[in-house]
This record gives C-alpha cells, structure tokens and sequence, in this order.
C-alpha cells in the first residue's frame, strides 16, 4: 500500500508543471494592504501583469518564479542562478518561516515588522521578506503584491527608493523567452515595466513623463535619430464608466477628465516636446514611446486614480493592432489584457 501510495504521488508531480510541484515552497505571497496608501504619497516602480483570467493564483506563483531568476541576479550583478549555498540558507528559511499564526512567524518575527523574539537567530527582515513573496527572496527583491479590481491582472512593486532598471530586467526576461532560455509561460502574458507611479493629474503626469523622457535621452544605450519620434498609449482598463458620470461639483473632476485620451495624450505629448524639442509623433515606428497604465488598485477611494507610466524602447512594444507592450511569446494564441 505505502508503494502505491508513493507512485501515486510521484505519477501526480511528474504531471504537475515546476510551479505548482514546488507550491510548498513557492507560496502564494499575502497581499500588501498598506500598498494603495504608499502609492498615493510616493512613486513606485514595479511589473503589472496581464494573465490568464480566473488563475490569478497560478500566474503569481509564475511570475514570481521568472522575476526571482532576473532581478535578484541583475540587482547583485551575479549573472548566474543561486547558488547552493543560497539554497541551503533559503531552505533553513523557509522551515523557520513556514508556520505562521495571527501574522507571526514561528521564530516571532511579526509579518508586518513591528516585533522581533529577542531569542531568535534569524534577522527580521529575512523572515518579513518570506512571508511577502513566499519564495524567500532576499531583501533585494522585497516587492509587494498589490490587491486590484480586476481580473487577468496582477501588480507586484518595489519600495519607492529603489535603483534597479525595471525596463532591461522585462527586456532580459523578454529575449530569453524568445530564444528559448526560458520556457513558454502558460499563464503570464504580458509584463509591464512600471518606471514611476503617479495620481492621475495634470501637473504630476507632465513631471512623471517629462522626468522618464530625459532619462531615456541621456542613456547612451538609446541611439536615436532626428527628429525623435514618438508615440503615446494610454490604457484605462475598465475604468470609462467613471467618465461617463463625472461628479460636476468634486474636487476631483480634473483628474476625471484626464480619463479622456485626447485630454491625457495631449498633456504627455506636450511633456515630450518640452524635453525634445525636435520630435515629432509616429505611431508606426516611434523610437520612443509612453506608455500610460491606469492602475485599478483595491482600497484607493473612488475619486482617487493612479497612473504606471513608462517610456520604452521600440523593442519592448508592438504597435498592431495598438501600441502596446510586447507579449512574452509573439505566437501566444491567448487573448490578452
């Protein structure tokens, strides 16, 4: 009986993909709820994810796989996978940090950080970053799962300082798929390199976009040629039925009538021109393009809306049948989001 019990379960993990064999130890991390409240007093950079609707679950434990192998080596600049070492230590952490009761740890290093047992031998921010992603990440990759609105979407983000090119991270992740390094994901679609955060209003919209604009300028990696061209998307995702009945009297109704794209573009496209005064829009080829994603983030009030915005390279997007970020597998058959 214990044998066939046994073959049962090898014959049950040898079908299941990595992801779901390993769900032990890639957990699902908790969501951030002290996130809309960050994101509305600082910028944050961060992915956000199109996958597939109703496995939400299974596209976060996939995506946190991917971004585990590429930012943690691009933040370290250690171009190679961990190390045993690193395996041993994560799984030490992982038999500390497994059992959790009333957000605590079984060392007694509270979840949110506020306590630490004095008797235990494990630094808190070590048991905190476990407890976030569920992978055991180091503090390098101490990233928040943001709760949204929306299905087919997640929206994973840094602390606000933080140094590391989100753009070459999604671009690195993006050829290795393409040149088969890396596995077709099943459920993740599209990764959107989040730059800069923002509220959805004019004046911060214009220092968001005029700010990424001259980055991407004055990187020399970015030849470009005269007049630059450009090109502007905005994605509201959903978010049209607040336009429809806009509140005459709110204190807010400027950043609902920045729902419509006209008002958005031409306000981008102005911070574009004031940084590059020779450029010039192409919607078929742009050299450059803006990319402005509205976020449908859970607990923000009603009236209160925040933008991703981006500004990317012309190998990162597609422009059929819209401009848009570049899906993770160019044949993928999945509609995405």
């Amino acid at each position: 009986m214990a044998e066939a019990k046994e073959l049962k379960i090898e014959k049950e993990e040898h079908e299941l993909k990595p992801w779901e064999q390993h769900s032990r130890i890639i957990s699902l991390p908790r969501f951030d709820y002290n996130a809309p409240s960050s994101l509305l007093h600082r910028s944050h950079s961060g992915f956000l994810i199109t996958c597939t609707i109703k496995r939400e679950k299974s596209a976060t434990k996939e995506a946190i796989s991917i971004l585990h192998k590429y930012v943690r080596p691009y933040n370290t600049e250690n171009s190679g996978s961990f190390h045993s070492s690193d395996a041993s230590r994560d799984s030490k952490r992982r038999k500390i940090c497994t059992n959790e009761t009333d957000g605590r740890c079984s060392s007694g290093v509270e979840i949110n950080g506020t306590a630490k047992d004095s008797g235990s031998e494990l630094p808190k921010n070590e048991c905190l970053s476990c407890a976030k992603t569920g992978t055991n990440i180091e503090n390098d990759f101490d990233m928040s799962l943001v709760k949204l609105t929306r299905n087919g979407l997640l929206l994973l983000t840094f602390p606000s300082k933080n140094s590391l090119n989100i753009v070459n991270i999604v671009s690195n992740i993006s050829q290795s798929f393409n040149t088969g390094n890396l596995k077709s994901p099943q459920w993740c679609h599209r990764i959107f390199p989040i730059q800069a955060t923002c509220s959805l209003n004019e004046k911060e919209l214009q220092a968001t976009v005029s700010k990424l604009v001259l980055q991407f300028v004055d990187d020399k990696q970015n030849t470009l040629s005269r007049p630059v061209k450009f090109a502007v998307a905005y994605n509201r995702r959903g978010f049209e039925e607040k336009q429809k009945n806009p509140k005459d009297n709110s204190k807010d109704s400027g950043q609902l009538a920045l729902l419509d794209r006209n008002k958005c573009f031409s306000i981008v496209a102005a911070a574009v021109k004031n940084v590059v005064l020779d450029s010039v829009v192409d919607l078929k080829s742009p050299e450059l393009s803006v990319l402005i994603e509205l976020l449908p983030i859970s607990g923000l009030p009603n009236e209160t809306l925040i933008v991703a915005v981006s500004v990317l390279p012309q190998n990162l997007v597609s422009t059929k049948p819209r401009l848009c970020i570049r899906a993770l597998v160019s044949d993928t058959n999945v509609k995405n989001g």
